[in-house]
């Protein structure tokens, strides 16, 4: 095992990918946690409206690629703001590889990867907290890990000065235009709910 890939967690983007059958995908994903040392166990969320959710319950298994400053805003679209029930996301991709569990890795602007086995999993309404145990983990490089606020600075569509009212998903970017959400509401982009949204201020 690659010791050090589990340093190079922030909270930012990941991205999560998972094979079931024949059919692999993959989604953007904002939160993982190194939870012990010995056992390395880490803990991660996946909104539970994503194909790549429905995977990784099924079958126990996944990699989690960790983005690097490198990203940009198209890998990030290919990833998070694509539905796998709509496109194959890796038919696509070219610059991917497996670890050694079969699932695919992102290799473009990743700078390292885990992948892992669910030991647990708690349901927290929109999304499923994962436990899981590393299986196997690598770096790939010396990039610094991106991280939520370098993406939300340097990423991210930047909202629209005609839009007057409305609100942002603090993920990606994606602006629903009314001055109320529904609470059930969920990112057509990256799955997100509307706990991640946030009222655009007019000034």
């Amino acid at each position: 095992m690659n010791a050090g890939a589990l340093e190079k967690i922030e909270y930012g983007m990941f991205v999560l990918s998972a094979n079931e059958a024949d059919r692999d995908n993959a989604c953007i994903i904002n939160v993982v946690a190194q939870v012990t040392d010995e056992p390395k166990q880490i803990a991660f969320t996946v909104n539970k409206q994503n194909l790549t959710h429905n995977m990784v319950d099924a079958t126990g298994r996944f990699v989690i690629s960790i983005l690097s400053d490198t990203a940009n805003l198209e890998l990030i679209k290919h990833f998070g703001f694509q539905s796998g029930r709509d496109v194959n996301k890796f038919e696509t991709y070219a610059n991917a590889a497996r670890a050694n569990n079969g699932i695919y890795y992102i290799t473009e602007s990743t700078n390292a990867y885990i992948a892992g086995e669910i030991l647990a999993k708690v349901d927290l309404g929109t999304h499923t907290l994962f436990v899981a145990k590393v299986v196997e983990e690598k770096v790939l490089s010396e990039a610094k890990s991106l991280t939520y606020e370098y993406y939300h600075e340097n990423i991210k569509p930047k909202n629209s000065s005609d839009v007057k009212h409305g609100w942002v998903c603090k993920i990606c970017g994606y602006v629903y235009e009314g001055d109320d959400i529904p609470a059930d509401f969920i990112c057509p982009w990256c799955k997100h709910g509307v706990a991640d949204f946030e009222k655009i201020e007019i000034k």
